[in-house]
């Protein structure tokens, strides 16, 4: 199992999914919060 870290192919790969984990959460936590301020805006 250990061999299987030590693999830099799937190092890099991992790093990219985390790196595309982060971007879509950071992607969707500002779409979301967007959306709430253009509700409040329309309401007022």
């Amino acid at each position: 199992m250990a061999s299987v870290f030590n693999d830099p192919l799937v190092l890099g790969f991992l790093a990219v999914l985390l790196g595309f984990v982060l971007f879509m959460y950071l992607f969707i936590r500002r779409t979301i919060t967007g959306f709430r301020e253009g509700v409040q805006n329309g309401r007022q």
